[in-house]
């Protein structure tokens, strides 16, 4: 059992370093251009974006896994074209922006699957990952706040599963609306889009 954890962990590593070679020579976090016309906000200025490390919670989550989401959330984000920069976690260059949102993401369950279960079955075998995405302003202030899935059910890799939630927190974001910098805050939570005032 041991040495097929281990087994496990080395093909995700591996996995993992073939996306990151397999990405364009410019790293996702590194900069972006957005639209006038982004969703985040009615005015003309745009957020910029800060994607948090990936927090595991009380779940026994692989390392790999909570890298290869943080890699796919930079990736994704940036493809909305919705934020003027997006950064990585820790870039010195964040309190150069102004208008700065932080997205943080908290594994909220995971069920690990099993790539020869869903290749023989395809019913059965498949890994889901839930988490908790909230995007806040530096005084801590929640702007949007979801709850969204991704899951790999058929043919597909284990990590799969994160491309395809990062995927979906992009989509998310993408298509939720928040104040403009400025502007006064209101909370979307949940899946529905449910208001709150602060």
């Amino acid at each position: 059992m041991k040495t097929s954890k281990c087994n496990l962990s080395i093909a995700c590593g591996v996995a993992l370093v073939a996306i990151m070679f397999a990405l364009p020579s410019r790293l996702p976090g590194q900069t972006t251009a957005a639209k006038s016309s982004g969703g985040g906000g009615a005015s003309g200025t745009l957020w910029s974006v800060q994607v948090g490390q990936v927090d595991s919670g009380s779940l026994d989550l692989a390392y790999s896994f909570q890298l290869a989401i943080y890699e796919n959330l930079l990736e994704e984000v940036n493809k909305t074209k919705q934020f003027q920069r997006v950064l990585r976690n820790g870039d010195i260059r964040a309190g150069d922006f102004p208008n700065l949102l932080v997205l943080k993401t908290t594994v909220e369950k995971y069920t690990p699957g099993s790539e020869t279960r869903r290749a023989v079955t395809t019913v059965s075998g498949a890994t889901k990952l839930t988490v908790r995405c909230q995007l806040l302003t530096r005084e801590g202030k929640v702007v949007l706040e979801r709850t969204v899935n991704g899951d790999v059910r058929f043919f597909g890799s284990n990590l799969r599963a994160t491309h395809n939630l990062a995927r979906n927190i992009a989509k998310t974001i993408k298509h939720s609306s928040w104040p403009g910098p400025g502007e006064p805050t209101v909370i979307l939570t949940g899946q529905l889009g449910v208001r709150r005032k602060t």
